[in-house]
């Protein structure tokens, strides 16, 4: 009676999602879904390590949950992995609902981890894992149809995504629980989801329910039509690839797109949003490349890897000078100095500086403000920061015509961010909410070593 496991080894195989020979990342809660996909992996074979978060929102019941889940990993021998989040903190300063905060959280740490995984010498973790089934799947197609996020939203989630697997998505929920009690596998329940604080847990306990008194066969007739919406989307994306080939033309790197016969098509903002995407454009910027049709000469919008530029009769789509794959580095606490394309960023902490005054290259910052692991990147549109001095955020990009920087200068500039908080915009400006006063018990220091005076 394994039709559960059975099916699991099929969907694998038929959706070629990952082979026998990978080893993969398996995010588990506690709950039904995610236990039984550890068992179905183990019993099938598969290589693997359990990634835990304890977004601590439910007291003891977030403690039993991560015991539950140290011992399910001490069950199966794997590597475990386990952090812990102050999600209302998080989610009161960035000003998110706790819903997007967690996700947030959770699949930054998770992608951190395959990141790291990929530097190690021994076995690397190729995937993530996520125990997403088909009612999870309904959900989210009903979710994304309020919300109107178009063809894409109505075919539902995907099996696999870039490193993102979810193989569980053919079984249902009922299936899922029915397995877990055949074979006597322990779980444990997160009570916050019987009630509607969430918008995922309305739609599960309320709008479905009262759409299921009125048409029986709701959840199954959603599943089919998912099928039928990835074909529509098919369709849709054949036509636009077509489109999209005779508009454009590849020149090395850049992608060399005509004003005029761009204009000129239709449908205009779905045909611009395709094009660009795929150079890290969001869909927010298509106004703002239709805008740049009737631009003069010279004027651009950026992405973090990439910039559209209007020259003359041509929009010029070319990459940044930072790799996208080169554009981020983690420091861990340990961590004494690391090489990134401006130079060497050293760290070291002491405990009381000679001056309290920050310098362009050397940052000095209040150990108490912010929380290891810190991530060094590449500025992105959206930024902002607090610039020392100031009580009020201004955004990057204003900043930088305020510095007036030059369009190369700009494309360099690197920020260093704990907790989606920008420290410091590297040999620029640090941020006035980890600047070191007369209080500061302990301060990190902070060196760029810029390339130029590196022998």
């Amino acid at each position: 009676m394994d039709d559960l496991l059975q099916n699991f080894k099929k969907y694998l195989k038929d959706n070629n999602l990952f082979q026998q020979k990978d080893t993969v990342l398996i995010a588990v809660s506690g709950g039904v879904d995610s236990v039984v996909l550890c068992e179905l992996c183990f019993k099938s074979g598969y290589k693997f390590g359990i990634a835990h978060c304890n977004f601590k929102l439910r007291g003891a019941e977030s403690e039993r949950d991560e015991t539950f889940v140290r011992n399910l990993a001490s069950k199966y021998a794997v590597e475990l992995f386990v952090k812990s989040f102050d999600t209302i903190a998080i989610a009161a300063n960035n000003k998110m609902g706790m819903e997007e905060t967690a996700r947030n959280l959770r699949y930054d740490w998770f992608k951190e981890i395959l990141v790291q995984s990929q530097l190690k010498q021994n076995e690397t973790f190729k995937y993530l894992l996520t125990a997403h089934h088909a009612n999870d799947n309904v959900e989210t197609v009903l979710m994304n149809f309020f919300r109107g996020t178009g063809v894409k939203g109505l075919r539902g989630i995907a099996a696999k995504q870039e490193n993102i697997i979810r193989p569980l998505l053919f079984a249902k929920r009922a299936d899922i629980e029915n397995y877990a009690t055949l074979h006597d596998i322990a779980y444990v329940t997160d009570s916050s989801n019987i009630t509607n604080d969430y918008t995922r847990n309305y739609f599960r306990n309320e709008l479905i329910p009262s759409i299921q008194k009125i048409f029986p066969e709701v959840s199954n007739n959603i599943v089919r039509n998912i099928e039928r919406f990835r074909e529509i989307e098919q369709v849709y994306e054949e036509s636009i690839a077509a489109t999209i080939k005779k508009v454009t033309e590849k020149k090395g790197a850049e992608i060399h797109i005509p004003v005029l016969k761009l204009a000129k098509l239709k449908p205009l903002n779905s045909i611009i949003y395709e094009i660009i995407k795929d150079y890290n454009f969001s869909a927010t910027q298509v106004q703002e490349v239709v805008k740049l049709l009737d631009s003069e000469s010279g004027k651009y919008i950026l992405s973090p890897t990439h910039r559209i530029l209007h020259n003359r009769k041509w929009l010029i789509i070319s990459p940044l000078h930072i790799k996208e794959e080169l554009a981020h580095f983690i420091i861990e606490e340990e961590t004494t100095s690391i090489l990134f394309p401006l130079g060497e960023l050293t760290t070291n902490t002491i405990e009381r500086p000679e001056s309290l005054v920050s310098t362009a290259n050397i940052a000095l910052i209040d150990a108490s403000a912010f929380q290891y692991p810190l991530l060094l990147r590449k500025w992105k549109q959206g930024d902002y920061f607090y610039p020392l001095g100031m009580q009020k955020k201004k955004k990057l990009s204003r900043f930088f015509i305020d510095q007036k920087l030059s369009l190369s200068q700009k494309e360099n500039v690197w920020v260093l961010e704990s907790n989606k908080k920008i420290i410091w915009v590297v040999g620029l400006r640090i941020d006035d909410r980890f600047k070191v006063t007369s209080s500061t018990l302990c301060t990190v220091k902070l060196n760029l070593i810029p390339s130029s005076q590196k022998d």
